[in-house]
């Protein structure tokens, strides 16, 4: 299997046992859902991209020999925030899809 191709909680030993609803939901998704689930959103992979980009500095590699350090506990932290932000994205992006999908209701 390769590394772009998602896994199904069915090919992993469960940790939640077979009494967790979001775990059961999953495994009952079609494999082409799975997959779409998968791949990041153009909009939000620039979006994370600038954002990181905004807190390592933007020198343009191919004029500079730029080069970051740092420890393990600050690219942890990174990491971190690069994850809840894109948990905040993702959430915004299903928000924007539920909006659109629904009728707008007259007030």
């Amino acid at each position: 299997m390769n590394d772009s191709t998602p896994q199904t909680l069915g090919s992993f030993n469960n940790p939640f046992g077979t009494d967790n609803p979001l775990a059961q939901y999953i495994q009952s998704l079609p494999q082409d859902a799975l997959v779409q689930m998968h791949q990041p959103a153009m909009d939000a992979a620039k979006l994370m991209e600038g954002n990181l980009m905004g807190l390592l500095g933007t020198l343009p590699s191919q004029h500079f020999d730029v080069a970051v350090t740092t420890s393990r506990e600050s690219l942890g932290q990174l990491m971190a925030s690069a994850m809840v932000y894109g948990y905040f994205l993702h959430t915004a992006e299903q928000r924007m899809a539920l909006e659109s999908a629904l009728p707008q209701s007259q007030s």
